[in-house]
């Protein structure tokens, strides 16, 4: 946590009690007694707030109470708030229909007040802070709905699924487990009655959708995650390999600070060029990660996977 967010949530901790022990602060916070003695100094010297000790109730607390005049300028959301709060508005704006618009006013009333509580607008919150949906790729709202209603109620779904990689349309019937924001896209994950298997479907694939009244068959969800978390990216299958990738010593200052995968491991060799492992199952996702990196990786292992960037690097080199 940096020293701006920690004054923010000293100022909410104080506005939510009457007065706040210094151990509570502190175990909130997470930093030690003098710490919390110099940002409280700063907070009093440099932005005039109110904060006083008070012996009676053994706790600090603004004086005049928890309704004072904020001190702090502008607004104190930490970036995870505010990337957070602005996805959230992002995704009602996207899928909001004559359907879903009653029921997500509410909530967009909410999220406004969230988005001011610092100070700014929510306009002025909007123009200064960017939040870029890269890839994204529009979503049917009444097929979303009903993927969505089918999902809640537990019931299985009759869909049109355009294969893109085929070319071809199939018809089929699935239990959907969860729904899955990845990479500004949607995607259900679902048990495929053809196929007798868990599959990941991409909503923007499904060209029409209808909620049966068979129950969905319903799937653990830690076998959801072994069979369709387990690899990279967004295609399913368990990992079944693991890629070694190696950066340049420019790159791997970056690479190095990114999580592609939650069990990846990685370390720096002694040319200073950063050496990361991790699980896959189809390379397809994950060799579209790598060949953005250019020449400024090296695909170490497996063979396989060091041959099918090679065939990708040529095949766009003919291009030219």
């Amino acid at each position: 946590m940096d020293r701006t967010e920690r004054f923010y949530r000293i100022e909410r901790l104080l506005r939510q009690r009457r007065a706040v022990p210094i151990n509570d602060l502190l175990a909130e916070l997470e930093v030690s007694r003098a710490t919390f003695k110099r940002d409280l100094e700063y907070l009093r010297d440099r932005f005039s707030a109110p904060i006083i000790w008070d012996a009676d109730l053994r706790g600090y607390r603004f004086e005049g109470g928890t309704d004072a005049p904020s001190s702090l300028p502008g607004f104190w959301l930490s970036g995870g708030e505010v990337q957070a709060l602005l996805t959230v508005e992002y995704l009602i704006e996207s899928m909001s229909s004559d359907l879903l618009s009653a029921s997500l006013a509410p909530m967009k009333e909410r999220l406004e007040k969230l988005l001011t509580e610092g100070g700014a607008s929510a306009k002025q919150m909007r123009r200064r802070v960017k939040l870029l949906q890269i890839g994204s790729r529009p979503v049917s709202s009444p097929h979303f709905s009903t993927i969505a209603s089918a999902l809640l109620s537990r019931h299985q779904l009759h869909i049109v699924y355009f294969v893109r990689e085929r070319n071809e349309r199939t018809e089929r019937d699935v239990s959907p487990q969860r729904l899955v924001y990845y990479r500004s896209n949607w995607y259900c994950d679902a048990w495929c009655h053809l196929r007798k298997g868990l599959r990941t479907f991409a909503v923007d694939a499904v060209e029409s959708a209808e909620k049966l009244t068979e129950k969905a068959k319903d799937v653990d969800e830690g076998e959801l995650d072994r069979v369709l978390g387990s690899a990279y990216g967004i295609f399913s299958g368990e990992a079944t390999h693991k890629a070694k990738l190696r950066f340049s010593p420019v790159r791997s200052r970056l690479v190095a600070k990114e999580t592609w995968h939650p069990q990846q491991t990685g370390s720096f060799d002694d040319q200073g060029r950063y050496v990361l492992e991790l699980p896959y199952a189809d390379p397809r996702e994950l060799l579209m990660d790598i060949l953005r990196h250019g020449p400024d990786v090296e695909v170490l292992a497996p063979a396989a996977l060091r041959k099918q960037a090679v065939e990708q690097l040529k095949r766009a080199l003919n291009q030219y």
